[in-house]
């Protein structure tokens, strides 16, 4: 597994890569960021042809730019958090939903009469690969601005770029 550490203007994250895939995508210190000894393992290497995609995608979403081509993909987790990123990856640039209707999509797909928000919420808070995968985008019942790994002012500064 590579990193390296990016810019961003909402401040420095770290990137991890396994092959041609980004694993993970963090903003440094953020809740659930990687520990020391995860990062023990690592390699840094900068220059990998996947954190140039992933550099280019970031300037082009921080300039405002819609439907920008993902980078490959390949989040590390549960059956049941990888169906919540799933869904979260279906969000329109842009919009906004909350765990409740993710809570709803999952229990469809899994012929249930219904699922926990908060399960949701888990999986959503773990999400490893933040901004690709828009996190962001979910909010509250209310519409409420809850929980964000990176933080909330972060989550509002993602959702007003994309003048959610």
């Amino acid at each position: 597994m590579i990193y390296t550490n990016l810019n961003t203007p909402l401040g420095e994250v770290t990137a991890l890569a396994e092959g041609d895939a980004l694993t993970g995508l963090w903003f440094v210190g953020q809740k659930y960021y990687p520990s020391d000894k995860d990062k023990s393992t690592w390699s840094y290497d900068p220059n990998h042809p996947i954190f140039k995609k992933l550099d280019q995608w970031l300037e082009d979403y921080f300039a405002g730019k819609r439907n920008i081509a993902l980078p490959n993909l390949e989040p590390k987790g549960t059956a049941f958090q990888k169906a919540v990123w799933a869904i979260l990856l279906q969000i329109p640039y842009g919009r906004v939903t909350t765990y409740g209707e993710i809570a709803k999509k999952i229990a469809i797909s899994k012929g249930l009469y219904s699922m926990s928000a908060q399960a949701v919420g888990g999986a959503v808070g773990h999400n490893p690969i933040s901004i690709l995968i828009p996190c962001h985008r979910v909010v509250g019942a209310n519409g409420s601005l809850t929980g964000y790994a990176g933080g909330l002012e972060k989550k509002k500064a993602l959702l007003h770029i994309e003048q959610a």
